[in-house]
């Protein structure tokens, strides 16, 4: 038996040390942690995805914007034969004739001047089929392995579906593009310059291209091109 000093004291046992776990809160903490990660993961993968989404409407837009410009781009201004010609109004303005499709042009391969392609859509709920390439044909709608889809309702090869191209022609100023001037305009002669007759101005194309999506009612503008056809 070891005795003990009057200056000696009994050392305290350590104490062992105890094993603890996660509280309730210390878990519901983590849980919220991970769910604002997990929730901002599908946010930033549900923008990407619209991004891309859109990037390849945009992309589609100008593909079909820019077939419409390469239809129009050998093209004269008019009509070839009859042009543009003034009619008396009577008490009003004189009259306009030859803006738009001339008699027996039906059909968009008929068009055979800029002019004709005024207010024409091409697509669904347009005035032509649609919508159309460089050589007037209607692009057909294929699947993911290039094939064309049929119609199952008529067994007809089916159009580009969703898509539409709108054109817009206008007679513009000969010194100022930004300036639409009315069909009937002309201008008078003045000093040295001989005048400008009805057909002898400038126009500017305007093709806006739009996208339905297959659940919504209404038709979204994608893209939109511009261009002038010089007086020359």
């Amino acid at each position: 038996m070891r005795l003990r000093g009057p200056n000696q004291r009994l050392k305290p046992r350590p104490r062992q040390a105890r094993r603890r776990g996660f509280t309730l809160l210390e878990t519901a903490l983590a849980m919220i942690i991970v769910m604002v990660g997990v929730v901002a993961m599908v946010e930033a993968h549900g923008s990407m995805m619209k991004a891309n989404a859109w990037s390849s409407h945009e992309a589609t837009a100008t593909y079909l914007a820019n077939e419409i410009r390469e239809r129009m781009r050998p093209l004269p201004r008019h009509d070839p034969v009859s042009g543009l010609s003034l009619s008396s109004g009577g008490s009003g303005p004189p009259v306009v004739t030859g803006v738009g499709p001339e008699t027996g042009e039906t059909l968009p391969t008929d068009f055979d001047d800029v002019d004709d392609y005024d207010g024409a859509t091409f697509g669904p709920g347009g005035t032509y089929d649609g919508p159309l390439d460089a050589f007037g044909r209607v692009i057909k709608d294929v699947d993911f392995n290039g094939v064309v889809r049929i119609d199952p309702a008529t067994g007809l090869p089916m159009s580009l579906q969703g898509w539409s191209q709108q054109v817009v022609v206008q007679k513009v100023d000969a010194y100022d593009f930004a300036s639409p001037r009315q069909w009937n305009a002309t201008d008078a002669a003045s000093g040295n310059f001989v005048g400008r007759t009805v057909g002898q101005f400038p126009l500017r194309v305007t093709v806006s291209v739009f996208y339905q999506e297959p659940l919504s009612t209404v038709a979204e503008k994608v893209t939109e091109v511009s261009w002038i056809v010089p007086a020359f």
